[in-house]
């Protein structure tokens, strides 16, 4: 099985008729996901790609059973977008837009804690590449081909590093189960922790690797939720090794401002969690192969 997505999952999405939402969903549907329908107010009836295009989320999920969104709305408007979604049915959204206002995304997660857990929407992003379940869909940006079927789970906050540990995988004959962008603002839909739970519920998920940065406490409550509940393997990497304290590196939540936010601080934290951590980026993937072929032992 996978997290958050499969073969069945219904997707649509919103913002389909802008020129990088159309390249996207282009790519996804090559890939085999079952993107249903699009959402642009005003334009509905038209087609993308001969995907039905509708006024709201709500009629999209009425007309096809829609159950996953991706939000490729600009910044101003992609918070309503998002509350959109979940007044509207959707279960999981993955929001790719970069530079949502931080006060705009204090309203989303209010908003949504008005559902009962239940009935909650899960939100990765913003400012994430996606989600993709190997050989069975993929919901976002990254490029699907470096992505073996697997037992990995991967989880990062950025994008490009995600997709580094994907190829690294690929060429060790290694692949992966699923990978989740979390995306690499202060305030995001779902943490570290918030995905790791999931991988370690996954049966198909036997190692997990986890790709953060410096800034924000959420890799210091990742580790303690490893120690404390993940029976399986983790492997981590840390970016920002040498970035200066102060100072913001990328991400927008990527600046170091209070102890156990520096790369070096988490990269303790997670090893005293049991947490073996690769040393540089070019050795993730044997860093992973090591692990597998320990607990294979």
């Amino acid at each position: 099985m996978s997290i958050l997505l499969d073969r069945e999952s219904r997707v649509i999405v919103q913002g389909i008729t802008g020129r990088m939402a159309q390249f996207h969903t282009k790519e996804m549907l090559d890939y085999g996901t079952n993107v249903v329908a699009g959402v642009v107010p005003g334009k509905g009836g038209e087609k993308v790609f001969g995907v039905p295009v509708f006024d709201t989320v709500k009629q999209a999920v009425e007309a096809t059973g829609a159950d996953a969104s991706l939000v490729f709305v600009p910044p101003p408007f992609a918070a309503d977008s998002i509350m959109e979604a979940a007044d509207g049915g959707i279960r999981y959204c993955v929001c790719i837009t970069d530079g949502i206002p931080a006060q705009d995304m204090i309203r989303v997660k209010r908003y949504m804690m008005r559902y009962p857990r239940e009935r909650r929407m899960v939100l990765t992003g913003p400012n994430c590449a996606g989600t993709i379940s190997p050989g069975k869909a993929l919901l976002g940006i990254m490029p699907g081909h470096i992505y073996l079927p697997g037992h990995v789970g991967i989880v990062g906050r950025s994008g490009t590093l995600g997709y580094e540990a994907a190829q690294q995988l690929k060429d060790l004959g290694i692949g992966v189960s699923t990978s989740v962008g979390i995306g690499g603002d202060p305030i995001n839909g779902s943490s570290f922790r918030d995905i790791l739970e999931r991988f370690e519920q996954d049966p198909d998920t036997h190692v997990v690797c986890m790709i953060g940065e410096i800034g924000g406490p959420q890799e210091a409550e990742a580790a303690a939720f490893i120690q404390e509940h993940m029976q399986k393997p983790v492997i981590a990497y840390i970016a920002g090794l040498t970035a200066p304290k102060g100072r913001t590196m990328g991400h927008a939540g990527a600046i170091i401002s209070a102890f156990g936010e520096s790369a070096s601080e988490k990269v303790e934290i997670l090893s005293a969690a049991g947490v073996t951590v690769a040393e540089n980026p070019s050795v993730i993937g044997e860093t992973v192969a090591r692990v597998l072929t320990r607990k294979a032992a």
